[in-house]
């Protein structure tokens, strides 16, 4: 009989003593990863490194050196997502571990979820920090309907064009628009913004989401200054709502 994949959810934060694992990564949680001796990973590194912090709390049934880990990520080919699975077709119980916040949204781990599927193994997703949906209840914008898009173009002109496109989207359809941005090029994104969008469409901002120094800030964009937020290599998350 084949085992359980379990989808753990990972903190959003960094592993230091500011690393929220007990406010936000439930009891229950905790404990099915720690019981876990097989893992699939973006990294094998920072996999690790969640373990150690989460031994911290919760007592693992293995030491670290001694769980399997294998990795996960854009670089992965396809052909190899099955032999990622054999173990738990086997009947052993995995967990697929997400770098931050949850797995298998933008996340590598969706193919091999959906792959679990096709095999018949149980998937089993577990409760964790989202930052998409943690964002959109801290915006004010319409929760009841929104899109996640991912990152937008890196060149000028194209994200330019892109929103503009997410601006008329979410006027015609009243719906909340929401994407990510590398962090060192958060700046760049709120001039453009500011350049290419009406001043009457709304923008929500969150950075450091579950950290102590969280902050959500949601304003017409006429009323966007680049000082009115600290952006710089902060990990954020945008949303837009056109008026």
């Amino acid at each position: 009989m084949a085992g359980n994949l379990f989808l753990i959810p990972n903190t959003l934060g960094k592993r230091d003593e500011f690393d929220p694992v007990m406010d936000v990564i439930p009891a229950g949680v905790q404990q099915i990863a720690a019981r876990l001796d097989y893992l699939v990973a973006e990294n094998a590194k920072t996999a690790r490194a969640f373990l150690k912090k989460l031994s911290e709390t919760t007592p693992l049934a293995q030491p670290i050196q001694q769980i399997e880990i294998r990795e996960l990520n854009v670089n992965t080919r396809p052909d190899t997502l099955t032999a990622l699975l054999d173990p738990i077709a086997a009947g052993r119980d995995g967990g697929l571990l997400s770098e931050a916040g949850v797995p298998a949204v933008a996340d590598p781990g969706a193919d091999l979820v959906r792959l679990a599927h096709t095999r018949g193994i149980t998937v089993r997703p577990l409760v964790g920090p989202s930052s998409i949906l943690l964002a959109v209840m801290g915006s004010g914008l319409n929760g009841q309907s929104f899109a996640f898009n991912g990152y937008l173009p890196v060149d000028a002109d194209v994200r330019a064009q892109k929103l503009r496109e997410l601006e008329q989207r979410s006027r015609k359809s009243h719906q909340t628009q929401v994407w990510i941005e590398t962090p060192y090029r958060n700046g760049a994104l709120l001039e453009a913004l500011r350049q290419h969008c009406s001043g009457t469409t709304l923008l929500s901002i969150a950075v450091d989401l579950t950290l102590p120094t969280e902050a959500i800030v949601t304003l017409p964009i006429s009323a966007w200054r680049p000082d009115r937020l600290d952006l710089h290599k902060r990990p954020a998350i945008f949303s837009l709502l056109a008026q």
